[in-house]
């Protein structure tokens, strides 16, 4: 059984080794399927957008802490000068 599959749950999250690493199954009829350095190569390229879309992600999630901080700290700030 998956994680993240029970009950209905959502699938675990896509990582970009999950592209690279995917194999897949080869044809033995000739010429018959897909060229293997083609998907390679974009596979490769996916797993490269996901790395950057996940450092992004994790980048943003830190900015949104840190703005959360500033203004939970600017309003506990306005609230103590009120009561001055």
């Amino acid at each position: 059984m998956n994680r993240g599959t029970v009950y209905g749950g959502a699938p675990p999250r896509l990582h970009p080794r999950h592209v690279r690493d995917r194999q897949f199954s080869t044809v033995s009829f000739g010429r018959r399927g897909l060229d293997p350095q083609e998907v390679r190569q974009f596979l490769h390229r996916v797993a490269l957008e996901l790395a950057a879309l996940n450092q992004d992600v994790a980048r943003l999630n830190d900015e949104n802490i840190r703005i959360k901080r500033a203004l939970r700290d600017w309003q506990s700030a306005q609230a103590q000068r009120r009561m001055s």
